[in-house]
């Protein structure tokens, strides 16, 4: 998504991101780019920062006789990556995540990978207890080079109406 020019006073404009309940339209699929490549220092420290103490993801020697046979990234760095290229174009202005479903991860990841995303909307409906909001319901579809797919994953958020977002309060 480009970012919004909003005027906020007088020769002086704020850029804004994400989109508008309105905005969604069911269908739609939005490509998440710029790519992120993978280093292992982002597998060796994520992995250890969250407590994961499975070697598979930080021991050369030990991964090397796993059937992948070189480091896998920690799922959860590919989850936490691919959802983060998502935040620009499609939750940015969200209120809140109500859920996530479905996540699968059909082919691993390496360090050196680059990964991209994409995210198509499945559903919206507007809010029955909150009329200045809807529901949002999308697929996010993470891939590494060549197009192989490596993560999806649901996610059903809480989405403001025009007009009704944090950054609209001009001095936020």
């Amino acid at each position: 998504m480009v970012a919004h020019a909003k005027e906020v006073g007088p020769n002086r404009y704020r850029e804004s991101y994400g989109r508008y309940y309105e905005e969604f339209k069911v269908g739609d699929v939005y490509e998440h780019r710029p790519g992120r490549t993978i280093t292992e220092s982002d597998n060796t420290w994520f992995t250890l920062l969250t407590m994961n103490q499975h070697p598979v993801h930080f021991d050369a020697e030990y991964a090397s006789h796993s059937e992948f046979g070189k480091p896998l990234v920690n799922s959860c760095l590919t989850l936490s990556i691919v959802a983060g290229m998502t935040v620009s174009d499609v939750s940015q202005k969200n209120i809140a995540n109500l859920g996530w479903t479905d996540i699968k991860l059909p082919n691993p990841v390496f360090i050196g990978d680059t990964l991209t995303g994409e995210t198509e909307v499945l559903q919206k409906r507007e809010s029955k207890s909150r009329p200045t909001q809807g529901i949002v319901t999308v697929r996010t579809q993470g891939f590494k080079q060549g197009g192989v797919v490596v993560m999806t994953f649901d996610r059903v958020m809480l989405v403001p109406k025009e007009g009704h977002a944090v950054d609209d309060k001009a001095n936020y």
